[in-house]
């Protein structure tokens, strides 16, 4: 009789260099982030504070995660099994008063630790500072923010200017749409090198501090999910020295300049005032001339646009190519979906020459 012979799959064989290579390729992944954001890097008291307590916390949990693995791992070697085993099982222990109180006291002594430190820091970045301070009010819209000066009446957007070495404190909430709260989302306002973050809610208003030590352009983003170009609701911080500062203020609070009568500039301002039967420019954004009080419209103040470096969001850079192409079809730069919510930019359908006239008078407003 024919000995059976009994057919096995072939065992799976571990395959330590594909996880050598997807462990690379994690770790190549996680340096592709912006390295301009990195609270790991502080540049202002605001910062440096949550920074403190993130190396303490971080060796803690080190530790605990070593001893922890070393344990289970110890515990596998230790007690695998053996070909000499006799198949019975090893003693069972069960309860230990003594060590379940110490592993229990431990942990509660180690979050007790860290949790004070915690709730201090949580405070600190909310409470009023106690040097003299400049306030901003920062309103998060469906996706960009705004800015409003109140000790000098200034609105800008996308690009918050501060005076280096000065604390300033924010005061937050979120809108939209046509600045109606009850329409509006929640955004988080975190720019990682200069404070922590802060969540902007429709209809409260929430507090942050923060302050940059010297001169610099400190990025951030919104930090909470707020729908369509989440991704694309970015933060920039400009840090002045005291001259740079004043001079940027006085600039700000002058009205913008009238382009000559005659000119493709002139064009263009008639246009943004003027679409016939299309929406104007006019409808949603402010160009102050010094008549009047400033006021904030639907979208972007551009009184003086062209002092900003980016703008839709601070996703593109401005420029007449950048700023064409967005006026031809806003969509296609940056998703909003207009004609579904009524959110952001509306497609003008505007002629080459409009176009052309329109690009000509943003680029005047410096």
């Amino acid at each position: 009789m024919r000995d059976r012979v009994t057919m096995r799959p072939p065992t799976r064989r571990r395959r330590p260099l594909h996880l050598l290579i997807l462990a690379l390729l994690a770790l190549g992944l996680s340096a592709c982030g912006d390295a301009e954001q990195n609270a790991l890097l502080p540049a202002g008291p605001y910062a440096q504070e949550p920074h403190d307590l993130i190396i303490p916390v971080a060796i803690i949990a080190l530790v605990v995660f070593v001893l922890v693995q070393g344990l289970i791992i110890y515990s596998s070697w230790r007690y695998r099994e053996r070909a000499d085993d006799d198949g019975s099982l090893p003693e069972q222990v069960h309860g230990n008063t003594r060590l379940e109180i110490v592993w229990t006291v431990i942990p509660a002594l180690i979050l007790a630790a860290i949790a004070v430190p915690t709730v201090q820091g949580i405070f600190s970045q909310m409470a009023e500072p106690d040097d003299d301070f400049m306030t901003i009010e920062v309103i998060g819209h469906r996706w960009w923010f705004e800015y409003y000066y109140p000790d000098h009446d200034i609105y800008t957007a996308n690009e918050m200017v501060i005076p280096a070495n000065t604390p300033v404190r924010l005061q937050m909430t979120a809108t939209d749409p046509a600045r109606d709260a009850s329409q509006g989302v929640i955004h988080s306002f975190w720019v990682p090198r200069l404070a922590g973050k802060q969540d902007l809610v429709p209809g409260q208003t929430t507090f942050l501090n923060l302050q940059a030590d010297e001169p610099g352009r400190f990025l951030g983003m919104c930090a909470e999910y707020c729908g369509l170009s989440h991704a694309n609701m970015r933060i920039r911080v400009e840090a002045l020295d005291d001259g740079d500062w004043q001079a940027w203020v006085d600039n700000q609070t002058s009205p913008a300049t009238v382009p000559d009568e005659g000119t493709l500039e002139a064009r263009g301002r008639e246009l943004y005032g003027d679409l016939g039967d299309r929406q104007a420019c006019a409808s949603c954004h402010q160009v102050w001339e010094g008549d009047g009080s400033r006021s904030p419209g639907q979208g972007p103040d551009l009184t003086h646009l062209m002092s900003r470096q980016e703008f839709a969001g601070a996703i593109h850079d401005l420029d007449a190519e950048n700023l064409r192409a967005w006026l031809a079809d806003p969509e296609s730069m940056k998703a909003m979906n207009y004609e579904l919510d009524g959110i952001g930019m509306p497609n003008l359908n505007l002629t080459d020459d409009e176009l052309d006239a329109l690009v000509a008078y943003l680029l005047a407003l410096d």
